[in-house]
Parts: structure tokens; C-alpha cells; sequence
């Protein structure tokens, strides 16, 4: 299959608000591949603190794991857990600015449509989390940095019903699409 006919649908968000958890079911039930958050193994082996050359890395290294996923995908959608667009946004919160290798690839290494991930679930401690008290300030952001980048997304909300609201907005686009 050509990689250009395959749809990469983007699970994104602030932190714990149920992006990979989200990305694997969505794949499941779409019966098709997805792309792992390339940074969580990335920082998992850190032992030292992030620096910008990590966030560099950390780019690469996601690129490149959706470039492999995409390779093997034999049905014509695939979602990834992230994007590098949260690349962007660590790097202007941790160092103030973005590589412009990043920048650079923004507009062009595109998803057909984002899944935006609402702030409405409890956070979950884990040890690669920073911010648990700024989910509304990071929310804002996304909203922002998507709007920048005149993408497709749609807010997925919900506790119980999440799953169910993202398959909804993944339905509609297929159907849009068709």
C-alpha cells in the first residue's frame, strides 16, 4: 500500500489525560497499527536532565518510529500516540524556544486529523509527568499550537464514554473521507 493513502490519526494532549491508553484502543478496534510515544522510552533511560539536543533526539527518534509503522501498515489508517508537535511544545516550556529542525517539519509532516485529548480525567502520577498543576495552561497551548497549524482536530472528552467519543470522531471523518 502507498504510505500517501494511509490516514495517520494523532492522539494529543496534555499529560495524563489517556493518549496512549486511547491510541492502543483505537488501533484495536480499527484492527490496524499504531505508533508509540517515542520520548516516553526516550526519558524512561535518561539519567540526567532533558536538554534541547534531547528534544532533537527525541524528534528524530518519533520520525522515525512513525516512518517504520507506516512501512508495515497494510490497512489505510493508523494512529499515533502523539506527535512531535509535543516536541514544540516541551521545548518552548522547558528552554523557551524550539530547534528549528522541529520547526522546520511542522508544517510539513502532517495528520489528517488530530484527537485532542480533554483535561476532564484525574491525573495519574507517573515519574516522566511534570505538571500537574498546569493541565489548563498545557490544554491551552495545544489548542493554540493546532490552530497555528490549521489541523484537524476534535476535542475528545469524557471519563467513562471516551473511547466511545473518539470512535465517533474517527467514524465521521472515515465518512467524510469516503
Amino acid at each position: 500500500m502507498n504510505n500517501k493513502s494511509i490516514k495517520k490519526i494523532a492522539i494529543v494532549g496534555p499529560e495524563s489525560t489517556g493518549k496512549s491508553t486511547l491510541t492502543k484502543l483505537l488501533a484495536k478496534h480499527y484492527q490496524t497499527l499504531w505508533v508509540a510515544e517515542f520520548a516516553r522510552y526516550y526519558c524512561a533511560a535518561l539519567t540526567v536532565p532533558c536538554t534541547l539536543q534531547d528534544e532533537i533526539n527525541m524528534f528524530h527518534g518519533q520520525v522515525a518510529l512513525e516512518e517504520s509503522v507506516l512501512s508495515m501498515a497494510e490497512q489505510d489508517i493508523i494512529f499515533c500516540d502523539t506527535t512531535f508537535l509535543t516536541v514544540k511544545i516541551w521545548s518552548d516550556a522547558m528552554f523557551g524556544s524550539t530547534p528549528q529542525i522541529v520547526l522546520d517539519a511542522l508544517p510539513l509532516r502532517t495528520y489528517d486529523l488530530y484527537l485532542l485529548l480533554d483535561i476532564d480525567l484525574p491525573w495519574e502520577e507517573d515519574p516522566l509527568r511534570d505538571f500537574p498543576d498546569q493541565r489548563e495552561h498545557f490544554m491551552n497551548i495545544w489548542y493554540q499550537e493546532l490552530d497555528n497549524l490549521g489541523a484537524n482536530y476534535v476535542l475528545v472528552s469524557g471519563i467513562e464514554e471516551r473511547t466511545q467519543n473518539a470512535i465517533r470522531a474517527v467514524d465521521k471523518f472515515l465518512s467524510e473521507r469516503s
